[in-house]
Order: structure tokens, then sequence, then C-alpha cells
């Protein structure tokens, strides 16, 4: 009888031996340092708690972090009284955690030790902060740059079945919004699946449905990055977070509300770069452009823009401010949030612990500010203030939620501003609205007839200076779609404008306290664009379609 020697075999017996002995002592030390004892290799390990220690620190004091409910943080060391062990709990305390340190093996911790390999590219580094590497974002937006890329790499990253993709999901999500410039993303749920959905120039597009248990876990994620309650789940709930980027901060504003099936998400995606327009590059038409330079160059008034959420009126403010600051001027702006941080102007931020815009625009006018602006007017307080203030040697800019220009004159008296000082203030009422811009790689030029052309020619009978008609009238564009715009036919988007002057025909009409339509005749005659006849302008230019202008406003009298 032959006996055979497996080397192999003894090895690993001996490997599974001292384990079991490390095992069993590790035990025996939890009775003399009072701790519990935790078996790593047999739990899952939380890769959002184990993230909050870097793998280099973890790895030197032999201690990883394993578990994670709101700021109560369970921690595994092999030896509890190391000082590099003690540090790592006191620099977990002064974060906002509270530790609890368990005692576990070596054998523990590099079954641990190992998931840093496949962690996710961002952490959450305090309440309402996640911080993405420039990095991975370049590495992302690479791969990213249409819809389909997004679906594909959101498709494999849900097929992943393991701990840590929820991460990945919101973060993949999150990145691949930023790197086709879409400005929300929605999260809708159905009886038996999710929907995804991104806002691209102010259209949603349909990306993928995933599975309710996943869907669970990334709610979870959401609500607790954007300082919201775990425990709600009947009410809705407002919250926000930061993506940190080497090119500055992208705030995202999330809404939670309750549905039938469950809560549904809105995140929305502040990115600086998508406001950070040039004046002269919104599509304000030059006549109007004029006149708005010409009114910042006074001293007081006010310049109103209106429209509804998502029309483009904070970036029409911005590109105001961008226009008209100097360093002899004293800027101050109120708002909710900042969006775009801009050197020279002192920025202020409204919250929910009594500095909101009343209070900031009382605060602001003891700064001996030349110029205000107020992120949005919303109640009677603030409109009388803002008013005030335009009589009393600044120059105002803000908002208002109207359907048109016409609209801001009885809008503010029905907030309850004298109508004979409104006129006084408000230099210039502007309405718009934003349609996407076809793409210039596939858009198709067609004959100009029928129907179209009759409807096209009636607006632009109405333009009182006939000077902005264009002499070729006998073709637009329509879109059709290709790689380069998602499949669209449309990339990017363009402001349609209005005005009205305030002059003495529009100061009799509004102490008469109006309505739209009698604005609207007192203001004919002063030869500016309405946004029909403007966004009528963009069609025949190749800007935008027919089809996308009726999209946004009404051809209809």
């Amino acid at each position: 009888m032959t006996l055979s020697f497996d080397e192999d075999k003894q090895n690993r017996q001996l490997s599974d031996l001292h384990h079991k002995e490390e095992e069993d002592l590790v035990q025996i030390l939890s009775g003399k340092y009072g701790l519990e004892y935790v078996n790593l290799t047999a739990i899952p390990v939380s890769a959002d708690a184990l993230r909050l220690i870097d793998e280099p620190v973890a790895r030197e004091g032999l201690v990883a972090a394993f578990a994670i409910v709101d700021k109560k943080i369970k921690v595994a060391a092999r030896n509890p009284q190391d000082p590099k062990v003690i540090a790592v709990i006191e620099d977990l305390k002064t974060k906002g955690f509270t530790p609890e340190l368990f005692i576990t093996s070596t054998q523990s911790l590099e079954k641990a030790w190992k998931i840093y390999g496949d962690l996710s590219f961002s952490y959450e580094s305090k309440a309402g902060s996640l911080e993405i590497s420039s990095e991975e974002i370049g590495n992302i937006a690479n791969k990213v740059s249409n819809l389909p890329a997004i679906i594909a790499i959101l498709e494999q990253t849900m097929a992943a079945k393991k701990s840590y993709r929820v991460s990945r999901i919101l973060e993949t999500a999150v990145a691949g919004a930023i790197a086709i410039d879409a400005s929300d993303i929605h999260f809708e749920p159905e009886e038996n699946y999710i929907r995804l959905r991104y806002r691209l120039d102010g259209v949603l597009q349909e990306a993928i449905h995933f599975d309710l248990e996943t869907y669970a876990l990334l709610l979870s994620r959401i609500k607790i990055i954007s300082g919201m309650k775990l425990n709600i789940k009947k009410d809705s709930q407002d919250g926000r977070f930061s993506i940190k980027m080497a090119s500055g901060d992208i705030e995202v504003r999330v809404s939670i509300l309750p549905g039938a099936y469950n809560e549904s998400v809105v995140m929305r995606i502040l990115n600086p770069k998508s406001i950070d327009v040039p004046l002269d590059k919104l599509g304000i038409n030059p006549k109007l452009l004029d006149i708005l330079v010409k009114e910042m160059a006074r001293p007081d008034g006010m310049i109103l823009t209106t429209g509804p959420t998502g029309s483009g009126k904070t970036t029409t403010l911005y590109a105001f401010l961008k226009k008209i600051k100097s360093p002899d001027v004293k800027i101050i702006t109120i708002e909710d949030p900042i969006e775009y941080h801009l050197e020279g102007i002192v920025q202020t931020q409204v919250n929910d612990k009594g500095y909101n815009f009343v209070e900031g625009l009382r605060a602001a006018v003891r700064q001996d500010p030349d110029i205000i602006m107020i992120g949005e007017i919303r109640d009677g307080e603030t409109a009388t203030i803002a008013v005030n203030s335009a009589l009393t040697g600044h120059l105002v800019f803000s908002t208002l939620h109207t359907n048109d220009a016409a609209g801001t004159f009885p809008r503010l008296i029905d907030l309850g501003v004298n109508s004979k000082v409104i006129t006084s203030s408000v230099r210039v009422a502007m309405a718009q609205r934003l349609a996407r811009k076809l793409c210039s790689f596939c858009r198709k030029e067609i004959k100009l007839e029928g129907d179209s052309q009759q409807e096209i020619e009636t607006v632009i009978n109405g333009i009182e200076d006939k000077n902005l008609i264009p002499g070729d009238r006998s073709k637009i564009w329509e879109p059709v779609g290709c790689e380069k715009c998602n499949k669209t036919g449309y990339k990017g988007r363009i402001g349609i404008y209005e005005a009205i002057l305030t002059d003495e025909k529009i100061e009799n009409a509004v102490e008469m306290n109006p309505s739209e339509r009698e604005i609207w005749l007192a203001a004919k005659g002063q030869g500016i664009l309405t946004m029909k006849q403007d966004g009528v302008l963009k069609i025949l230019q190749g800007i935008t379609s027919l089809e996308e202008l009726e999209r946004v406003i009404s051809l209809q009298d």
C-alpha cells in the first residue's frame, strides 16, 4: 500500500486550525475587554460604514467599520486598546457619529477590507454632502455622452447583486444626469416596477425599469444623504445634498411624494454650468436687449422676469448680475438656493430658521447695496419691501410666477402693493419660456406651406416693428434625430421672451386695477415682440421648430 502526501490539503487544514484557534482566542479576549465578539465572515459588511474609515488607516490600526444606522456606527478591532484604534474612534465622534466597539479576528478584518476594492467612488463626508471625485465623474462622462450609454451602465449596475450596488446606482444616475446636462431625475413607482426618467431640455426621457427591492434600498439612501426622515412614508418631504467636484459644488434638491404604490422621488440637478450663460446668449431679441441694458444702467427701479417653474428665470437674473457687476457697485442677493457663485457679489441663502425673503430683504437694505436681487417674490410683504426699495435708490431684480408680461401688474396688485407706486418702481416686466433648439447636425429644411404658413403669417403680421420681419419666409426646419441629440432632434434650449415697459399708458391702466388684456392694449405701440412673435422669428431662423414652439406656448389668440 502506497501512501501519498497532499501538501496543499495539509496547509489548508493547518490554516483552518489557526483560524479556529484565533477565533476561540478572540472570543476569550472579548470577556476580558468587556466587548462583544463579532465574526465578520458570517455577516454582511456595510459599504457605507466601511467607507467612513480610510483603507490605509483601517489596515494600519487593524480596524473596520461594518454597520451603520443613522449616526450609530459599529466598529470591529483586533486590539481595542491600540492607540490607533482609539484615534479612529475619536475621529468618528468628532464627525458626529456614535461608535460602538466590537472585538474581532484578523480573518474577519481581511474579509471586510476586501470590500474596499469594490467601493463606489463617492462618500458621504457629512450630512447632506455626497463627494464624487472629478476623475471618476470624468470617466463616467466619457462613457455616457448620450442616454443609451447611461442606460447600459445602469443596467449593468443593477445586475450586480452586491450590497454596495445601491450607492453605485445612485452615483451613476446622478453622474449620468450631469454628463448629459439633464435637469431632473425622476424615480416613479408602478405596481410591479420602478421607472427612471431624465428630463432633457425640458422633456422627460425614459431610461430604465428596475425592481421594487432595489428601490427600497435606494430610497433609504436618498433620504439619508438628503437629510430626510426614514420613517416618514405617508407625507411629502424635501431635502438637498451637494456633489463636491473639483470644478465646484453641484446642489441637488430632492422632493419625495407619497404615491399609490410607493414614494416617488424627483431630484433637481442645479449645475452652475447650465446657468452660466452671458446675457447676449440667452436668445433675447437685440431690440429688447438694448432696452434692458439701458434700464440696468439706471440707479433705481425694478426689472421683473416672470414665467412658470423651469422657464429659465434664474438664469436670466444671473445674466443680469454678471452684466452689471463692477468694483464700484455693491450687489446683494437673497436666493433659494444659491445656484451659482459670483465673485464680487454678496450672496445669501434663505433657510427654515427665520432667514426668509422678507427678513433677507430687510437686512439687505441696511447693508447699503446699490443693487438687490431677490430670487422670487412670493408674498405681499416681500413685494411691498421690494417695490419700496426700488423707489429709494436701489436697482432691484426679481421674479414672479405669472403667465405673461402683462400679468405682472395685476399680480402685484393682488399681492397688496399700492397700484400708484407699482409703475413708479417697475421699469420692465418680462416673461419668458424655454424652447428646445433644433440639433444643428440633423435638422431638416422643409418648405413652409399650408396651415403652418398661414399660422406663422398671422403672427408675423402682428409685429409692430416691421424691421424685425425677415424677407425670406419660404422655409422652416424640423427635427430628425441622431446620436448627437439622443435621437430627439433637439440639443440645448433657448429663451423665448416678451416685455412691457412702464410708460404713461401703462401707468394710467394700472391705476384702474386692470386685467391682463387691458395691459396688453395699453402696451400697443411699444414695438416690443410678444413671446409668440419672438418664437416665430426663431422658427424662421432655424433655431427651433413650429412643433416645439406650440409645445411651450399657444399660437392662438
